[in-house]
């Protein structure tokens, strides 16, 4: 089952000539008081192509009621941080937590560095992914990088509630790849940890590129929610020519490393022109998620450069996925 693209869309475009006038993309999202809070990538610069959050708010049917003037987090020098990058929030024993990709050698991807005649570069640190607490969006308490040690982290995203006992991930460590690891590309793990802030820890895979859509590479997108039927996980895959599209999962209740069901076609894809053309083109990328009732809206960056939204009925949407999606094993 499709999703079905907001006709207002895109949500956010580039604005003004300062910290979000070249980009505005892949946005989270967390449903407080009835009103839609998004906090989204922002870059003003191509190069050195840094990252900073800003903050929108819309109501229930997508109408904007505000967005801020200055971005809400932005990198600490302090921490070797250069850039602040997708961030995804989370509902966590009441209390709300973001989760976000951090490096200290920023760099514009390649599209843009093609398309604007930049140097490759010559060396650069991979990407890791941080936690911090929130206190409503503009104060937010750092707790510090939670991947682990040298692995190339982009794709993190914690369950609402501990299973059994821990707190509880879904990762995707882009260079655990080989024998060794049971995938022959970056894949969707599970792992969790004693504290929030501390290394996940016990990783298990969850799920790797199966069809041709996603033959590259997959990862998650929001934060997975809880259903009857198991914690839905909306992911994106991408294949072979770099087309960026989303997939949905079912995991188990209590052993969320066990797959349930996948779709076997993508749920999105690029066909649009805000996501058939950008700085990266051809990319829908799923980051954020809110149920206003029974509907289910994503919320995706279009071409890495506008925010955009798609929403399908969540019963419907669950029933399809068990009975067309490919089955677990």
């Amino acid at each position: 089952m499709k999703l079905n693209r907001h006709s207002g869309n895109p949500l956010l475009k580039p604005r003004g000539d300062d910290w979000e006038s070249v980009a505005v993309f892949n946005p989270s999202a967390t449903l407080v008081d009835n009103r839609i809070h998004l906090l989204y990538r922002a870059v003003g610069e191509y190069f050195p192509y840094t990252s900073r959050l800003g903050h929108a708010v819309f109501d229930t049917d997508l109408n904007l009621i505000e967005r801020q003037q200055e971005p809400v987090f932005v990198h600490d020098a302090k921490l070797w941080e250069r850039s602040i990058e997708d961030p995804r929030v989370s509902m966590i024993e009441d209390e709300l937590y973001l989760t976000y990709v951090t490096t200290p050698t920023p760099g514009p991807p390649g599209a843009v560095r093609r398309k604007l005649g930049l140097p490759n570069p010559p060396e650069s640190a991979g990407p890791r992914t941080a936690i911090a607490k929130m206190n409503g969006f503009d104060e937010y308490e750092r707790y510090g990088i939670i991947t682990p040690y040298g692995a190339d982290e982009r794709d993190v995203v914690p369950f609402p509630e501990k299973i059994n006992g821990r707190y509880a991930f879904i990762h995707r460590p882009a260079n655990w790849v080989g024998d060794q690891y049971g995938t022959m590309g970056p894949s969707i793990w599970y792992g969790d940890s004693e504290s929030l802030n501390q290394e996940i820890t016990n990783h298990k895979l969850v799920m790797k590129a199966e069809a041709q859509w996603e033959g590259n590479k997959v990862g998650a997108g929001p934060p997975p929610i809880k259903t009857d039927a198991g914690w839905l996980l909306i992911y994106h895959g991408v294949d072979q020519s770099n087309i960026y599209r989303g997939g949905a999962a079912l995991l188990d209740l209590l052993e969320p490393w066990k797959m349930l069901a996948r779709t076997p076609e993508p749920i999105l894809e690029p066909e649009m022109d805000y996501e058939l053309y950008g700085d990266v083109p051809n990319v829908v990328f799923p980051e954020g998620l809110v149920t206003v009732g029974n509907k289910l809206i994503v919320f995706y960056g279009g071409a890495d450069k506008v925010c955009c939204a798609a929403s399908v009925d969540l019963d419907e949407f669950i029933a399809d996925l068990l009975s067309g999606g490919n089955q677990g094993k």
